[in-house]
């Protein structure tokens, strides 16, 4: 499996990705976009930043890079920035299908994204993707996957997975919603001839969301990687948003409070990468701080108890407008 790379990784932060939702296309709903981004968004600039973030993630020691179809042209830039690094062969790349992309660059559009599970999609997207990154890509997954996906049940396209994960590209999916659990276990139960088919969870899971925690450890339990996304609750757990509480422990330990988010999330036995979803350098650096950060019994309490009800924190991300 490719993500065998990072346990021989001998870097403190290998095992914190590097997530390019909120720089592969002009609108996202982080928090703070507007500061992180300001109003130059054109495809040549956020194709520059997003090459600037890759280098100084690698330069300081991450090794898996997380991008969708649904992300502008994320594929497309991390394609770019491979491209010129041919010779780096200890990372770990990754990319979803599920999402079409529809804002057509446009931070104002009605509709961004549109979800789609079946195979037709699932045909047009791969062939989309294949011909961005090839046989860089380590790490193909279903994008979003709630228990009421067709993605569950479709023989067809659990066919067509287990068929490219002949090829050598592990297969997985991704979770969202305030019934992630069900999705996971759901997930875990699908077989090809008897065999397991999926070798990933990518999951929402931060200090407001720990619904899925549980499943997550039984699929680790399971043999799969278990990557969490959305560690920093689409910035509400970033300055200035960030709970009291959350700033507290921060300040006692001298890290920002997106490390202190981050790191908690990495103490998780089950965690096997935990994304990093920044948009500018400084961020970056700030939230590979979560490696370092030590944490007290006292502060891991105070932290846990900032959970939220998984519909209420669902519906509050509902709200979130696109930047």
């Amino acid at each position: 499996m490719p993500f065998a790379r990072l346990a021989t990784a001998t870097t403190p932060t290998s095992h914190l990705g590097l997530g390019l939702a909120a720089v592969g296309r002009p609108g996202y709903i982080n928090l703070g976009r507007e500061e992180d981004l300001g109003e130059n968004r054109t495809v040549e600039t956020l194709r520059a930043r997003t090459h600037e973030l890759l280098d100084a993630a690698y330069a300081q020691g991450v090794r898996y890079f997380d991008a969708a179809r649904s992300y502008g042209r994320s594929e497309e830039f991390l394609a770019d920035w491979l491209a010129v690094h041919p010779d780096l062969d200890d990372i770990v790349v990754g990319s979803k299908w599920g999402y079409t992309y529809t804002a057509d660059w446009s931070a104002d559009a009605k509709t961004h994204e549109v979800k789609d599970h079946g195979v037709q999609t699932y045909d047009r997207q791969r062939s989309e993707t294949f011909a961005l990154l090839g046989d860089r890509l380590d790490l193909y997954q279903i994008h979003s996957v709630t228990p009421e996906s067709p993605a569950l049940t479709d023989k067809e396209l659990h066919a067509k997975l287990a068929e490219l994960a002949a090829t050598g590209v592990t297969v997985g999916f991704s979770t969202s919603g305030p019934a992630q659990a069900d999705a996971i276990r759901a997930a875990l139960a699908v077989t090809v001839d008897g065999e397991p088919l999926f070798r990933t969870v990518q999951s929402t899971y931060n200090a407001l969301e720990t619904s899925a925690g549980p499943a997550l450890a039984e699929a680790h339990d399971a043999g799969l990687t278990v990557i969490v996304k959305e560690g920093m609750a689409n910035g509400r757990l970033a300055q200035p948003y960030a709970p009291d509480a959350l700033k507290a422990v921060a300040e006692e330990t001298s890290l920002g409070a997106d490390a202190i988010a981050l790191a908690l999330i990495l103490r998780r036995p089950w965690v096997g990468v935990v994304l990093s979803g920044a948009a500018t350098v400084g961020q970056l650096a700030s939230n590979l701080h979560a490696a370092v950060a030590d944490l007290d019994e006292d502060q891991l309490a105070r932290l846990d108890a900032l959970a939220e009800d998984p519909h209420e924190y669902w519906e509050k991300r509902g709200r979130l407008p696109w930047h």
